[in-house]
């Protein structure tokens, strides 16, 4: 194991020194091959193209040009009208407003960072003028952004499904009752802190402006339902649909809503070409990562510690879940799935464990890691975006964090919420 601590050591010293994370993977991957005496420059540049040059991998710039288009376009802004319609009345509305636009944007664009920023953006200046005390409430909208990578379409899963050759489509499916069981624990962990708070109530909305709200979000709402419909019955491929989301995404703002220009368009591509750019190159990073970690046999290793658990399928995935939270306190969202998936999903296999529900409970471990110091990018977005201290978002965010590992130890000990809904949409 001593490649391990190398790579462990030489990636934590990166980060340390403010060294970009993919930077620090190749440096953490070229150090572990070093070690083991299979230091070969050509085969780490074929094995960093070989990584990113994949089919699959083409959904993530689509999905990531639509979700920009759909937040220029006006979609986004008509599903937090619409939330605001239905239960903004209620006490504590706005809370109630975060959730219910959480799924509906993690159905459209599947980026936690996104829809946290869509969400902080919008929400978080209402909440503050209606006196809510702003680090529980920027607690909230923070765990409602990491349902993204759990509901389809999701890119975690995509890169997943491309790093452990398991089906994305498959992935997707059976992600839906999961991140609608997380939107459901938030929201009775919600409902419970607002019984006794003073919270300002916005007016209720009459029948035909609820009614207006729904017509004018009708165009958003029927995008998720085009895409799992179209997964389901065989139309379209997870790739095919990222394209039928940014066509769909740019008519619905350019003609629908006429709200996005030539110029915003132009924007969003640059945007999306931007994150794609890094997202990929964190892939191609990886392919060092895990070509180093299959030479030294460190699956292997791991499944000899893991082995006395082999037996007992509840107890492995216990232990696979902690590993990959604690990873995620220190890596982000995508290193920790590339990182990981090569060492334990073999290991999952072997023990007789389906690969879609690993998968799927492994996204929700990772997105948890979003929410936990000392990275927690989405934390960091919600700080940017509500102006608030680090400190006070996390002592607001930590009731949540325990509500969704609660839901994430039921997924283990129960894994048919998971299997049977999948197989059942699939």
């Amino acid at each position: 194991m001593s490649v391990i601590l190398i790579f462990l050591g030489v990636l934590l010293v990166a980060i340390a020194a403010g060294v970009p994370i993919a930077f620090g993977l190749m440096l953490a991957g070229i150090a572990m091959l070093w070690q083991i005496g299979f230091l070969d420059w050509q085969s780490i540049a074929l094995q960093m193209t070989n990584s990113a040059d994949s089919f699959p991998l083409l959904a993530i710039p689509f999905f990531l040009l639509a979700g920009e288009i759909m937040n220029a376009g006006g979609l986004s802004k008509r599903l937090v009208n619409l939330g605001l319609a239905l239960v903004g009345h209620l006490r504590g509305g706005l809370g109630y407003v975060a959730i219910v636009t959480a799924v509906l944007l993690a159905s459209l664009s599947g980026s936690a960072i996104a829809d946290t920023a869509v969400l902080a953006g919008m929400l978080v200046p209402i909440m503050r003028k209606s006196g809510y005390p702003m680090g529980r409430a920027s607690g909230l909208i923070a765990s409602g952004g990491i349902i993204a990578p759990v509901i389809p379409p999701s890119i975690g899963y995509i890169v997943f499904g491309v790093a452990g050759n398991v089906s994305i489509t498959r992935l997707f499916l059976s992600g839906i009752v999961p991140g609608l069981a997380m939107a459901l624990a938030l929201t009775l962990t919600w409902w419970l802190m607002c019984r006794r708070e003073d919270m300002e109530k916005l007016p209720r909305q009459s029948g035909p402006e609820i009614w207006s709200a729904f017509l004018s979000a009708l165009v958003a709402l029927m995008l998720p339902v085009i895409i799992v419909g179209g997964l389901k019955f065989g139309v379209f491929t997870p790739t095919e649909a990222g394209v039928v989301a940014c066509v769909y995404a740019i008519f619905a703002g350019a003609v629908i809503y006429r709200e996005i220009t030539l110029k915003a368009l132009y924007a969003c591509m640059i945007n999306a070409v931007r994150t794609t750019a890094a997202v990929m190159l964190l892939i191609a990073a990886a392919g060092i990562t895990a070509y180093a970690i299959t030479i030294a046999g460190v699956p292997q290793q791991l499944a000899g510690l893991l082995g006395p658990l082999g037996d007992n399928q509840v107890l492995l995935m216990l232990a696979m879940v902690v590993i990959v939270i604690a990873v995620g306190t220190a890596l982000d969202f995508i290193p920790t799935i590339l990182v990981l998936t090569p060492v334990l999903l073999p290991i999952a296999k072997q023990a007789g464990i389906d690969p879609v529900y690993f998968g799927v409970v492994f996204m929700m471990s990772a997105a948890i890691g979003l929410l936990t110091p000392p990275v927690g990018a989405v934390l960091n977005v919600v700080c940017a975006v509500a102006k608030q201290r680090y400190s006070d978002v996390v002592r607001g965010v930590a009731p949540f964090i325990l509500v969704q590992i609660a839901l994430l130890l039921l997924l283990v000990l129960f894994p048919q919420i998971v299997i049977i809904p999948g197989q059942w949409l699939h």
